[in-house]
């Protein structure tokens, strides 16, 4: 539910930012699709390096269904002079056309909202965008998902997209388990803004499984999912690996896209989830989480 295939983040972290080789994304995605996988959710956003046609010609070279994304990532991402220039209707039905007609002219139309995010605080253009995407997801109810890592700002996110008529169940919360590794909250305070985030009715996405630095991180952000299972969230819980680095391929020494099935899962069962949660994790909840249907 949060990966990239193309992506550009090099204005921060420089050549390890750079994902724009389309035989190797073939390559990497492979190994998903051997592993089980089925679909991923592209979030890679204007100003981040998307490439909409190559990534349908991945798609069709792997046989994995693709859903990429419209709108703005955050400072320093986001054009901030041509969000100055658009008002935020405008801004919304820039996205609305991206949904209901196509990106750039190519036919390809986004199936999501986001990754729309900030990081410690909403700057004033960040919340323009915010604004936009949720009138956006009103006019057409494409779900909206979020960038909010490190520090606990998904309530600052849902309290402003409610404000403009967003009901939380249509928003997922990205990088929860970012906020884990972060160091200055305790355990107990981390597993309270998880909890409060469900229970506004949100999706909580931990999606960093295999890119930290080191296998700590996944440990913390499993203790949090079996938390949340223990306590009947598990309708709300969605995992993922927001592979952006040329580090976290395989061809580069990393973990690959596959890391989630075939190291996470079996992490899991060996916790005691069952199969029958772990589908519902991997398979219900993405379908839910971006169709809107919360019923089944």
């Amino acid at each position: 539910m949060h990966e990239h295939v193309f992506c550009s983040l090099i204005s921060e972290y420089r050549g390890d930012g750079w994902l724009n080789d389309g035989a190797l994304a073939v390559e990497e995605l492979s190994r998903f699709k051997s592993a089980g996988g089925q679909s991923l959710v592209d979030l890679t956003l204007r100003g981040m390096g998307r490439q909409p046609q190559q990534v349908q010609r991945v798609s069709e070279a792997t046989g994995l269904n693709i859903v990429v994304g419209t709108g703005l990532y955050r400072h320093p991402y986001l054009d901030s002079e041509w969000v100055d220039q658009n008002s935020v209707d405008q801004l919304a039905r820039w996205m609305v056309d991206e949904i209901e007609v196509g990106i750039d002219g190519t036919g390809i139309r986004a199936g999501i909202i986001g990754e729309i995010g900030c990081d410690a605080f909403l700057t004033a253009h960040e919340e323009r965008v915010f604004r936009a995407a949720a009138r956006a997801h009103r006019r057409t109810g494409v779900t909206i998902s979020t960038h909010a890592a490190r520090w606990p700002v998904g309530h600052v996110q849902l309290d402003l997209l409610e404000e403009e008529g967003v009901n939380p169940r249509r928003v997922i919360i990205g990088h929860c388990d970012s906020v884990s590794d972060a160091g200055w909250m305790s355990s107990d305070d981390v597993m309270d803004y998880h909890e409060s985030l469900v229970r506004r009715g949100a999706f909580v996405s931990f999606d960093h499984f295999g890119t930290a630095a080191s296998s700590f991180d996944d440990v913390r952000a499993l203790e949090c999912v079996v938390s949340l299972i223990d306590k009947g969230f598990t309708r709300q819980i969605l995992l993922s690996q927001d592979v952006c680095f040329q580090s976290s391929l395989r061809a580069r020494g990393g973990n690959g896209y596959d890391y989630l099935l075939t190291s996470i899962v079996p992490q899991l069962r060996k916790q005691g989830v069952s199969d029958e949660t772990i589908s519902t994790i991997l398979i219900t909840n993405p379908r839910q989480a971006l169709t809107g249907d919360r019923t089944g």
